[in-house]
């Protein structure tokens, strides 16, 4: 498995003092394993974990409230007997929630700050979390005094890392400007490039690193869905536009044509549409949402899948920017991101 950097690493910085993370170039995010598609083996899982670790991955993205803790529990049991210096622990924050599938606001008090970090380390049992981000902007508060606690918990050695998720370029810059920011994680793939825009230029500006989530598109471009697929209960798909009737059908139009580009390089449509973030920067680290074993073995190729200019232009076609039909979030949540589709 390659590294990447995450965070500036060249000598044109700020005065503020810059910490890079190196990582492994794909990340595990444990999302899945813990009800978001449905049920999820709590073996495999585990299991899945330990593949991904022995294969050399060493990024684990969770976040406090999947599964309400059940996933900083889980991942916390197959990590156990592992060398602390060996992974590398992401977690976000600040989703309220409630009994069943239940969403409330974000919360981004400083004072909630310290006590979401507090019930992450106990549940992950560890002194430490590598990257810690706020899994939303939460607008009542300014992200100035979020980041300046997760800054306090840094100094006092809590937190290695600062990040964020699913924000503006706008927001980047001031947070950037009270504490480095080492990544920004949000939703990149060929059917999700709005970051491309604004916030992948100014991540590049600034020396900050992309944590790349939904690279298959929740499955959708995994080569495995159908339009008749859908899914299990409490699926979060089941309410996403993108799987929707009328929608599907359309991308999954998509999801042909890339096969066929796909089977002409020799790999699956998933090994493809993961390359393809891969191929967008060495500043760029992939997370994988495999919960089962045969996926991940599926998805690991794809780190040293080499694509060549033709081949990118061949994938533009089969997939152009813009070509997706339906948001990749109901409209409910949609305005809680940085960025659009």
């Amino acid at each position: 498995m390659q590294t990447r950097i995450l965070g500036r690493t060249g000598p044109d910085v700020s005065a503020l003092e810059v910490s890079t993370l190196e990582v492994s170039a794909l990340g595990l995010g444990g999302m899945s394993m813990s009800g978001a598609y449905g049920a999820a083996d709590r073996g495999e899982s585990i299991a899945t974990v330990h593949a991904a670790l022995d294969a050399g991955v060493t990024l684990i993205d969770t976040a406090d409230f999947y599964g309400m803790g059940h996933n900083e529990l889980l991942i916390a049991e197959a990590l156990r007997g592992r060398d602390r210096d060996s992974y590398q622990l992401s977690v976000k924050f600040g989703q309220l929630r409630g009994p069943g599938p239940v969403f409330g606001p974000q919360d981004g008090r400083p004072a909630a700050v310290r006590n979401f970090l507090a019930y992450s380390l106990t549940r992950l049992g560890t002194d430490h979390v590598d990257v810690y981000r706020p899994a939303r902007l939460d607008p009542a508060v300014p992200i100035e005094e979020t980041v300046g606690a997760i800054k306090e918990m840094v100094e006092a050695g809590y937190v290695r890392h600062i990040g964020l998720s699913e924000v503006d370029a706008a927001t980047i810059r001031r947070a950037h400007a009270v504490h480095p920011i080492t990544d920004v994680q949000i939703e990149y793939s060929l059917l999700s490039r709005a970051v491309e825009a604004e916030v992948l230029p100014t991540l590049r500006e600034l020396g900050i690193g992309l944590t790349a989530y939904g690279v298959l598109g929740r499955g959708l471009i995994s080569g495995h869905w159908s339009a008749g697929g859908t899914g299990e209960p409490g699926d979060f798909r089941g309410m996403s536009p993108r799987f929707s009737s009328g929608n599907v059908e359309h991308n999954l139009t998509l999801v042909e044509a890339l096969r066929a580009v796909a089977e002409a390089k020799g790999c699956t449509v998933a090994q493809m549409a993961i390359a393809w973030v891969v191929a967008q920067g060495p500043d760029i680290v992939p997370l994988i949402g495999a919960r089962t074993r045969e996926r991940l073995a599926e998805a690991l190729p794809a780190a040293g899948l080499a694509l060549t200019a033709d081949d990118l232009a061949e994938i533009e076609k089969a997939v152009p920017r813009g070509a997706a039909r339906g948001d990749r979030y109901p409209t409910a949540l949609m305005s809680g991101l940085g960025v659009g589709n």
